[in-house]
């Protein structure tokens, strides 16, 4: 835990209960504040009022005294509207923030140079914070996993000059922590996700934004236009940047060609690594997460061959293009944290031919529309939940599919024709390109039936088998 002591004696209020509101109050009372908190789930209320959590009604309650308010990520900040505690803290001109401005807060007090990696993108943030992780474990150095990965950014263990803190921001976390000011920022890509939360595009992009700008080091993904101007940004202010990129015309400082990642000196471009034989790695997508990984890490000291021997190792991610195992001569693989169409881009890129892909879910803004250029790589479709039937309209005259309705369904069907399939290795994918919320808790409530849906057949055989 990070003990708040920043806030020491104060009156911070707290809206929202679920594990980072527990977890900020938690650090506060360490800290010696005091803390008032509520949620408007009275679920949430009574298992908080169960761990002796100091409840407090906020919508009736005097504001006078709190020095700030403290929101969970998941409570509306500017849209569709504020939410009436956000109105309310504007009313009384009270600082709204979240557990990762607490942190940042906290690192200031002490230890301002301690080393923070913080990583966001629209897709692939999560890969690239877990692979740095492991880099810098492999080198030997301590580090502290978590913020929208794992744990907790206050349940990890304060700021040291000998830990390293590696953690993942969503756009959500990122416009709550007005001081995020990390040792080196990462931003990978920013495509079209949460509009209902930021309004438009601009608005999400200049969220993204704030978490480079203030990066003692930036390393970002130049081959989006949003990312690229950012990136341009940064330069014309003269601030140490490195950049990534798939075109050889970019310029970038680090070239992704297929699995290839090179990095561009004085005297040209030198090979670093080849990904082609790390199967946690598979993608071009991957390709890039590792490049910035590399990036993050090389700045921090780590060298070529220790980097080389940590990809090696990488054991992955779930519901990330896992491979869960094989039946018969198909390949079964869970990507179930594919919840747009870019993410699904990615793992369908990834196979050339042989794909029997599960798809569908609650359909995001322009569906599955942009994936029709990779359509030929696909034998057959199986469509699942609410998008299903708005999923047909874009798959007639383009491939063979069928509506599933359950994930169970699905994959059975997709077995017995993955089966008959005259790919050398068939792939039985899901990749929803949609939200779970229509079925399921979350993607990965999804991720897990399926693996366990898989495991449950007739031949099943694990990775490690073969």
């Amino acid at each position: 835990m990070t003990p708040v002591e920043r806030c020491r004696d104060q009156h911070i209020a707290v809206f929202g209960l679920g594990g980072s509101g527990l977890s900020t109050i938690r650090a506060l009372r360490e800290g010696g504040a005091h803390v008032a908190a509520w949620d408007d789930s009275e679920k949430s209320r009574d298992a908080a009022s169960s761990k002796k959590v100091p409840l407090v009604d906020l919508s009736q309650a005097d504001w006078s005294t709190s020095r700030a308010l403290v929101l969970a990520p998941g409570v509306p900040l500017t849209h569709p509207a504020p939410h009436w505690s956000v109105k309310k803290a504007h009313a009384m001109g009270i600082p709204v923030i979240g557990d990762i401005e607490l942190f940042c807060l906290e690192r200031a007090r002490r230890e301002p140079t301690a080393p923070f990696v913080a990583i966001t993108g629209t897709n692939g943030k999560s890969t690239t914070t877990s692979l740095i992780a492991h880099l810098l474990s492999c080198a030997g150095r301590d580090v502290a996993l978590g913020g929208n990965i794992g744990t907790a950014v206050l349940d990890l263990p304060p700021p040291s000059a000998s830990l390293y803190h590696v953690l993942e921001f969503s756009s959500f976390q990122i416009d709550l922590a007005p001081s995020l000011a990390p040792t080196i920022g990462v931003l990978l890509n920013i495509t079209p996700d949460h509009l209902d939360r930021h309004g438009t595009m601009e608005n999400y992009a200049a969220v993204k934004e704030r978490l480079v700008a203030s990066a003692e080091t930036a390393i970002i993904g130049i081959d989006d236009e949003w990312c690229h101007a950012i990136a341009k940004r940064r330069q014309d202010a003269g601030r140490p940047l490195i950049t990534l990129s798939m075109a050889e015309n970019a310029g970038s400082d680090y070239l992704i060609e297929g699995s290839k990642i090179s990095k561009r000196t004085a005297t040209g471009l030198t090979p670093l690594v080849d990904l082609s034989s790390i199967l946690t790695l598979r993608g071009v997508h991957n390709s890039q997460n590792a490049a910035a990984a590399i990036a993050a890490v090389s700045s921090l000291g780590i060298d070529l061959a220790t980097i080389q021997k940590g990809l090696e190792t990488f054991p992955g991610l779930a519901h990330r293009l896992e491979i869960i195992g094989y039946i018969g001569r198909a390949v079964v693989i869970n990507d179930s944290k594919a919840t747009n169409a870019d993410a699904t881009e990615k793992a369908l890129m990834s196979f050339p031919d042989g794909i029997f892909w599960i798809a569908g879910g609650r359909a995001k803004e322009g569906g599955i529309e942009p994936l029709t250029p990779l359509f030929s790589r696909v034998e057959k479709a199986y469509l699942i939940g609410e998008a299903a039937q708005d999923f047909t309209r874009t798959l007639s005259n383009h491939l063979p599919f069928e509506v599933s309705g359950t994930m169970d369904a699905a994959l059975s069907s997709a077995l017995k024709d993955a089966q008959v399939s005259n790919a050398r290795e068939p792939v039985i994918l899901l990749s929803p390109a949609c939200a779970s919320y229509d079925q399921f808790k979350n993607f990965e409530e999804r991720g897990d039936q399926f693996r366990a849906l898989v495991q449950s057949q007739a031949g099943f055989k694990p990775r490690e088998s073969r």
